[in-house]
């Protein structure tokens, strides 16, 4: 794992589809990536790829042996949000309550608003 939304497969980095987890230097960033982690070791991933990309990864909907999308997951766990301008909504039912103020950094990031925390 790379960080809380994006999976390594061999060489290949994957960009979990729809979501925005935390950056590893934001509040609650390391505790996502190992919640990835946690979800996907010793697990055979199934990775339906998007035909855009994100920087030099793939963007992909990701999948455990059972069905679960990893994207569900980790906004379901609190871990990540919901990012409309790429899911179209479809995580946002998942996020719990109060999600958006705890990952602050990644909702400004989603509102173009990144910028001011870099000065």
């Amino acid at each position: 794992m790379v960080d809380g939304d994006t999976i390594r497969i061999g060489s290949v980095s994957i960009r979990l589809a729809g979501i925005d987890a935390p950056e590893l230097d934001h509040p609650w960033g390391k505790k996502a990536k190992w919640e990835l982690v946690s979800l996907c070791k010793g697990q055979v991933i199934t990775a339906e790829v998007e035909p855009d990309q994100s920087y030099d990864r793939l963007v992909a909907t990701c999948y455990l042996p059972d069905g679960c999308d990893l994207s569900a997951e980790m906004v379901r766990c609190g871990l990540a949000l919901d990012w409309p301008k790429f899911s179209d909504g479809k995580y946002a039912h998942l996020e719990p309550e109060g999600a958006r103020k705890k990952h602050w950094k990644a909702a400004a990031r989603q509102r173009g608003h990144m910028r001011t925390f870099h000065k």
